[in-house]
């Protein structure tokens, strides 16, 4: 299986020179460690930031530079500081490229449920139902069961929706899957996992055809 900085690393290869890319909390934010060699992009963070870097090595972090997530962060030469009102413009008119999200469900269909678990605290929706509205291209990075071992990839979020019909793909420990109008697509595998491990693990409808190629690292 795959583990988060994996994850991360197999998203990286989505990512095209020029791209403005958001990056939500949790295995997002560790795509700004894998851009690959000779690709140019600017993420942003929408607490008001364009052009951040990778992590910061430890002990070497600046507290107050810092991501969606309270996570320490760099910058790299040309970065910008704005106000969250301009941040929420750039989103809202569609200037993303690409938004990597986490999820607590994903459906079939492409509706994402991500930001609220009913009876638990929370201070808000936060960006991500502006990124789902916006985004050209939004990708979820996400462990394909929860806790208990149930699958997180269903025919209906269960949870209240984020936004409809919106995944282009989700990648999880188990593999890489497009959605389309037949459901979650297997692309690849990772390796060591089976393909009837992945039919057991995926509740919504599940397309496997032909020889499924190993994910490369």
């Amino acid at each position: 299986m795959l583990d988060k900085n994996q994850i991360a690393k197999v998203i990286a290869r989505e990512l095209k020179d020029g791209y403005y890319v958001n990056l939500g909390i949790g295995i997002p934010t560790l795509v700004a460690n894998y851009i690959p060699e000779g690709v140019e992009v600017q993420l942003q963070s929408e607490n008001g930031l364009l052009g951040m870097g990778p992590f910061p090595i430890e002990g070497e972090e600046d507290a107050d530079l810092i991501n969606a997530g309270k996570q320490t962060i760099t910058t790299i030469p040309g970065s910008a500081f704005f106000d969250s009102a301009m941040s929420f413009g750039m989103i809202r008119a569609g200037r993303v490229d690409l938004t990597v999200l986490g999820a607590m469900e994903v459906a079939d269909n492409g509706d994402i449920a991500n930001w609220k678990i009913p009876g638990k605290m929370v201070k808000g929706m936060g960006g991500a139902m502006d990124l789902v509205a916006s985004a050209k291209n939004i990708i979820v990075a996400m462990q394909h069961t929860n806790r208990a071992g149930e699958s997180k990839l269903l025919p209906k979020c269960e949870l209240p929706i984020t936004g409809l019909g919106c995944v282009k793909k989700v990648v999880t420990e188990l593999g890489v899957f497009e959605i389309t109008s037949r459901g979650f697509e297997l692309k690849e595998i990772a390796p060591g996992v089976t393909i009837d491990e992945v039919k057991a693990k995926t509740k919504g409808r599940l397309v496997v055809e032909g020889e499924i190629p190993e994910i490369q690292l």
